[in-house]
């Protein structure tokens, strides 16, 4: 059995990004490990932030986690200008690299974990939070070896997806050329997973984040039309989960996480 670290930058990531992979590989017996960098909301330490630690907690008992982790750091935002520090945080883009690093480090050698889960270089769709965890998961893998799989998504796929959900106006705030080089590119993908039998956990895991969900921003309309919608629908929009290999040009995409995709010379856990 094997130790998956799944490292996330806010409360909701888990579920949208590696909800279904965590759930099938906790229902297949292995231990599953949540770090998070930062839920401190943007006007600082406060009830709010403890909310969306709480609705966390809830998302991976849902999903079979067995232990989260939190970094301790605060939301960054999308601003043009990062938000000074919050009383008692810091914001998780201008934490020091080298520091959270090692504190991601620990948690990876005190659960001698067989594998990291992460971002990709672009963070998505160039979130700086987003971006920090490509970053400090990069350099924590370096600290201690450890395997990594970059959560993302198909760069083709996510435009055309955007495309249509803006057309809709369902959201506006990404703006389309981030998602034209975010992501990675298709042909980069070394991992595919259908996480359709998954797909009731998913929704129940995310209906937790009921601070998320209720907000006011367009992302959060769609979430809640995904939850509503009956669970086939749902499992067709979100029922696959993607991952690359860092190094690996992939000769063939893996169905299986803990397999190493064609040509890495990396073990699996």
């Amino acid at each position: 059995m094997a130790t998956v670290v799944a490292f996330h930058a806010h409360p909701d990531d888990e579920v949208l990004l590696t909800g279904g992979t965590l759930a099938g590989l906790a229902a297949g017996g292995h231990r599953v490990v949540i770090v998070l960098a930062c839920s401190v909301p943007m006007d600082g330490p406060g009830t709010r932030g403890s909310e969306r630690l709480g609705q966390l907690r809830r998302s991976a008992e849902i999903l079979g986690a067995s232990r989260i982790v939190h970094l301790g750091y605060a939301d960054s935002g999308r601003g043009p200008v990062l938000y000074p520090d919050p009383p008692g945080a810091t914001r998780f883009a201008r934490a020091d690299l080298a520091e959270a690093a090692e504190k991601l480090a620990g948690v990876l050698r005190e659960e001698r974990a067989d594998l990291l889960l992460s971002y990709d270089p672009r963070g998505g769709y160039g979130h700086p939070d987003h971006v920090k965890v490509y970053e400090v998961g990069a350099r924590a893998a370096n600290l201690t070896g450890i395997r990594v799989l970059e959560a993302t998504a198909p760069r083709e796929l996510m435009a055309r997806a955007f495309a249509v959900v803006r057309l809709a106006r369902l959201v506006v705030r990404h703006d389309p050329a981030e998602v034209r080089t975010g992501f990675t590119p298709g042909s980069a993908i070394t991992h595919r997973v259908s996480v359709r039998r998954y797909a009731r956990q998913k929704r129940a895991a995310l209906m937790a984040h009921e601070t998320y969900t209720s907000s006011g921003g367009r992302s959060a309309r769609l979430a809640r039309i995904l939850i509503a919608a009956p669970v086939g629908v749902f499992a067709l929009a979100l029922g696959r989960e993607w991952f690359a290999e860092p190094g690996v040009k992939p000769a063939s995409v893996q169905t299986d996480v803990l397999r190493p995709a064609a040509g890495s010379n990396c073990l699996a856990g």
